[in-house]
């Protein structure tokens, strides 16, 4: 795995190694040694998968606070999305702003978030589907989001509206 910084202080983008041969290839989708010797956190809880339908699903921003915060190994496994980190941490020197990397099932990248950012995606291609690697259970008290416009944040989102999205997702607030 090649481990490599956003312009998110604690946000990697994570690039697979594939070995490839006549009969195709084989890599490591996450390794809890290689994410431990780079300081990230491998305690996996939860593995979440998110099918799409349609182009222009926009699913986020989404968040967990406090004690059930959680760090975030996203990786598209069919088609293509637009996955964004937002940094939600006031104390960051990064606070405020966003980082977008197109995952998809062929460059097989994968997007790690740290405990306090904001995360939400928008799929390129139909049928696109997400998995991601949560280090906390789901815990709806404490569930939180920023409406996918925000102008605090101001995201480039790589397809024009309308988008299609979830009636809680448009009725986060904005920052």
């Amino acid at each position: 795995m090649i481990i490599q910084q956003t312009e998110i202080a604690d946000a990697y983008i994570i690039k697979r190694e594939p070995h490839s041969d006549e009969r195709g290839s084989f890599s490591r989708v996450l390794c809890k040694q290689e994410l431990e010797d780079a300081g990230l956190c491998s305690d996996i809880v939860q593995v979440n998968l998110s099918t799409n339908i349609h182009k222009g699903t926009l699913r986020g921003l989404h968040y967990q606070s406090g004690d059930d915060a959680e760090d975030k190994f996203v990786i598209c496994i069919s088609g293509s999305v637009f996955d964004v980190c937002v940094d939600i941490r006031k104390e960051s020197p990064t606070y405020g702003k966003w980082v977008g990397e197109t995952l998809s099932a062929e460059n097989g990248y994968a997007l790690y978030i740290p405990k306090g950012c904001a995360h939400g995606y928008l799929t390129l291609e139909d049928n696109s589907s997400v998995m991601y690697f949560v280090t906390q259970f789901y815990q709806p008290a404490v569930e939180g989001g920023y409406r996918y416009d925000d102008p605090a944040f101001n995201i480039k989102w790589p397809l024009n509206e309308p988008y299609i999205i979830s009636n809680k997702d448009m009725l986060w607030d904005y920052s």
